[in-house]
């Protein structure tokens, strides 16, 4: 994925299913640290943490997993898959 992508595409679909009461916990990943990324983060986050605050990459760290997968993991299952091909 590049920051394009998502800026344009997983940001907005992330802040329209948490409905806007989310936590990023933003990562080393390119796409995070692009700096259209952390601009337009800064710009439209109330909240954002600039990079050098972030902490380390910690699965304790991570709401994700237990807010945004589970929608995400819902609507991925809604349609039954039969193939790889499918998929």
């Amino acid at each position: 994925m590049d920051s394009q992508y998502y800026r344009d595409v997983l940001l907005p679909v992330l802040r329209s299913v948490s409905r806007n009461m989310f936590t990023f916990q933003q990562d080393s990943a390119a796409a995070h640290r692009a700096r259209d990324t952390i601009e337009l983060l800064c710009h439209s986050t109330p909240d954002f943490i600039a990079p050098d605050m972030w902490p380390p990459n910690s699965a304790d760290l991570n709401p994700v997993d237990y807010a945004i997968w589970s929608i995400m993991q819902e609507r991925g299952y809604h349609t039954r898959v039969h193939d790889i091909d499918e998929l």
